[in-house]
């Protein structure tokens, strides 16, 4: 009785492992990184192909992470439930990012790793979000809320409301978050008008407003380094 051949991707797909375990995921090619993600959604497939048309379709590894359901059921291969599953791990991707935050230190002190931190989370959300870090009187991170989501160019934000659950955390300063899906960071004229009423209703409530920092594809503003509020 002949043995059964192997798939051919077989080989290569353990190769792809043995150079991961060598020089880790951050010198691979995002192709690479991908294919392996994939393996793991695909066991019974080769994926390097798939690999390579989500980065041609998306642009670049986050942006296929950050793919909205619909637009990833667009590429052939991709299916309901490994759909669900790159969602997933996504989703877990965020988790791990938020939890590098030390909620023991001043946010401020780790400018750096905040930028990077909130790009994670929103800068390929499809749609607008606006998220609030709450933070205490030494600055150390309370909570990090998702207030309100909107549409590819608006987000509802009532500054009362932000006030509001400011108080029912005890915090005493917030740096505002959101995204602009278009992906140019540049601040517009409603967000600086909606960044100063926040500002001028926390104020006599001794509520510090640090920042609203704006995130998209290109990189991020802060209308506080642009000297708006």
């Amino acid at each position: 009785m002949e043995e059964a051949v192997k798939p051919h991707y077989l080989g290569h797909r353990e190769r792809a492992r043995e150079r991961f375990n060598t020089i880790g995921g951050d010198a691979l090619a995002d192709y690479e990184l991908l294919e392996l993600l994939l393996h793991i959604l695909l066991p019974q497939r080769d994926t390097k192909a798939l690999a390579k048309d989500l980065l041609a379709h998306f642009g670049s590894f986050s942006a296929v992470l950050g793919a909205s359901p619909t637009r990833l059921g667009e590429i052939k291969g991709l299916g309901p439930t490994s759909i669900t599953n790159l969602k997933v791990i996504q989703a877990a991707a965020q988790r791990y990012g938020r939890d590098q935050i030390d909620r023991e230190q001043p946010i401020l002190a780790s400018w750096s790793q905040l930028i990077d931190y909130c790009r994670s989370q929103m800068a390929y959300e499809t749609i607008e979000q606006f998220r609030i870090l709450f933070l205490d009187k030494k600055n150390r991170l309370i909570a990090d809320e998702v207030q309100q989501t909107g549409t590819v160019d608006h987000t509802p934000v009532y500054p009362r409301e932000v006030i509001r659950r400011t108080l029912e955390l005890s915090a005493t300063a917030l740096i505002l978050v959101h995204n602009h899906p278009s992906g140019d960071p540049a601040p517009s004229s409603a967000d600086v008008r909606m960044t100063r009423e926040i500002a001028d209703i926390a104020k006599p409530l001794g509520i510090a407003l640090h920042d609203h920092i704006i995130i998209g594809k290109s990189g991020h503003a802060s209308l506080r380094g642009l000297k708006l509020i």
